[in-house]
């Protein structure tokens, strides 16, 4: 996993639980919190950090993953190219269809050694889209609240619901709707 993951998880949990927290749960996790934005790291020690986070607060690691989600989205969307097509996405479901044809096959191609999540589109409508997420590191929770933070980017409203394709979340299927 990128390092910018980490980088902002950590920026949230200062920002939102403050500095002492963050070093609470750094500790308990066994983290030393050194990371680079480019660097690459084993989603696990995310997996931890969230899971100790959830302990202090007595938030569901589910819940942190979503918020983390909805609250990364615009700090990496400023990371983008300004020539990239992406830029051009007047609504959520164009920049969904996006991250699978452009973000991902770029993250191949500057790092070939990522495994980002793969979208697979089952239908697509106006106003309905539903896609499969796969990734080994089970964190459809994130993705939830991605597409809730570029929803909320794009000042449109959505209904998400998700469902466990595999049991294990590797496989998550995704039901997009506009409302209104």
């Amino acid at each position: 996993m990128k390092g910018i993951i980490f980088t902002e998880f950590m920026d949230l949990v200062e920002q939102k639980f403050g500095l002492d927290e963050l070093d609470s749960i750094l500790l308990e996790a066994g983290d030393n919190g050194v990371y680079t934005t480019v660097g690459s790291y084993d989603h696990r020690k995310l997996v931890r950090l969230i899971t100790q986070l959830s302990k202090h607060t007595g938030i569901a690691p589910e819940d942190l993953q979503r918020v983390f989600g909805q609250s990364v989205f615009k700090n990496l969307y400023n990371t983008l190219p300004n020539n990239s097509s992406l830029q051009d996405c007047k609504t959520t479901f164009q920049f969904i269809k996006l991250v699978e044809d452009y973000i991902h096959i770029e993250v191949k191609k500057l790092y070939p050694e990522a495994n980002p999540p793969a979208f697979e589109f089952i239908s697509e409508s106006k106003t309905e889209m539903v896609f499969d997420y796969l990734s080994v590191r089970c964190m459809s929770h994130v993705c939830f609240g991605l597409i809730e933070g570029c929803a909320e980017f794009y000042n449109q409203s959505l209904a998400i619901t998700m469902d466990k394709v595999k049991s294990d979340g590797s496989q998550v299927r995704f039901k997009v709707e506009l409302i209104g």
